[in-house]
């Protein structure tokens, strides 16, 4: 399934590629998640060729091209974790545009060698930025990398309005899929998903819940920025794609939390993901045994295990980072505000405030701590 407006100048050979990207299985999921009887429904993106990056991959690129922001053979630069990287890898050869993806140490080496393969080049930073940490040290390099090479584009996916609209395809395979749909719940890292499914689908169902899951050290939703283990969810800025009004409740999971329900998804439904699906399917496992019976609940799952198989389901991976034999409590714990604490484990939040909001008005009461407020350019994180 193509995204909104393809363009049809794609390179000679190439353009049935896209083609091969939407209309991925849709897959109920019960015990042990939820109970008997009960369940949701998964959107299982890692379907995709590259996975649910794929749909803001090829659709920047096609608006980019169309608004003539991305010349014809310009190299296209942008910093990712890596599922939209590949995602920017099938653009390219689509379109016939060079592609450098810069990322940082994290990235496992299988992630490397198969970006490479799809004819990336793939920058490493070596250091973090001092305050920024890895995410800004990537941005940096985007900057850099675009002075050398001045007809570059890059997507900027944390704030490129595309990266929403990308995902109207999806939002219509769902209601075509499930014709109602109660609660969306959904992995925030750029907002780009979350805010496009939901915008369509609350069109079509006014009264729908958004729950948007994140991981704890991340930014996004108030907390402060910590060094995150889990990679595709999180940040540690703030991206402006994140349509903070349109969330009933967030979610924070931690790593052990994560595995746990991947590992319990891959030996009870032989489909199963990476961190994000993880945190989502435990949230959404949740969700479907304590919500009324009848509510249909419809959950993203970004990716799929290949990429997490030395990490998540690599039981010397997890054993070092301490993170098998912690089952998560049968409840997440409640908090009344954003920045009532700090998260450690899975925790819920009912009252969602943009946290730049939250950061102006501490800043309001508190004029000497409001500088210490980390702002867009000082900070980490993604996919």
């Amino acid at each position: 399934m193509q995204s909104p407006n393809t363009s049809p100048l794609a390179k000679p050979g190439h353009a049935a590629l896209s083609g091969l990207v939407g209309n991925t299985p849709l897959l109920h999921v019960s015990e042990p998640l939820a109970p008997a009887g009960r369940g949701f429904w998964a959107k299982l993106e890692g379907f995709n060729p590259g996975g649910i990056k794929d749909r803001p991959g090829l659709h920047m690129v096609e608006r980019a091209r169309a608004r003539g922001d991305l010349k014809p053979a310009a190299r296209i630069i942008e910093s990712t974790s890596g599922t939209l990287g590949l995602g920017l890898a099938l653009a390219g050869m689509v379109y016939g545009h060079p592609v450098t993806l810069v990322t940082d140490p994290g990235l496992e080496t299988s992630m490397t060698r198969l970006l490479t393969a799809y004819g990336a080049q793939v920058n490493v930073v070596s250091e973090p930025h001092p305050t920024g940490g890895w995410q800004q040290a990537r941005c940096d390099r985007v900057a850099q990398l675009m002075r050398q090479h001045p007809d570059s584009w890059s997507p900027d996916q944390y704030n490129n309005p595309d990266n929403t609209t990308a995902y109207t395809p999806l939002a219509l395979e769902l209601a075509t899929e499930l014709a109602h749909i109660d609660v969306l719940v959904c992995s925030v890292g750029t907002g780009g998903h979350s805010a496009g499914v939901s915008r369509v689908l609350r069109q079509l169902y006014p009264g729908l819940k958004l729950v948007g899951v994140d991981t704890i050290g991340s930014t996004i939703f108030g907390q402060p920025a910590r060094p995150r283990l889990m990679r595709g969810l999180g940040s540690s800025i703030y991206p402006r794609n994140v349509a903070y009004d349109s969330f009933s409740e967030v979610h924070w999971v931690a790593p052990a939390e994560a595995v746990w329900a991947c590992r319990q998804l891959a030996a009870s439904h032989y489909a199963t993901g990476g961190w994000s699906v993880g945190a989502v399917a435990l949230v959404a496992g949740w969700l479907a045994r304590t919500l009324p019976e009848d509510t249909r609940i419809a959950a993203i799952f970004p990716d799929g295990p290949q990429r997490y198989l030395s990490t998540v389901y690599d039981d010397d991976y997890c054993a070092a980072h301490g993170l098998l034999g912690f089952p998560p409590a049968p409840e997440p714990e409640a908090i009344g505000r954003l920045d009532e604490k700090e998260v450690t484990r899975w925790t819920r939040c009912t009252s969602i405030v943009d946290p730049l909001v939250l950061a102006h008005d501490a800043g309001a009461e508190h004029p000497e701590s409001a500088a210490e407020t980390p702002s867009e350019t000082d900070v980490e994180g993604d996919r």
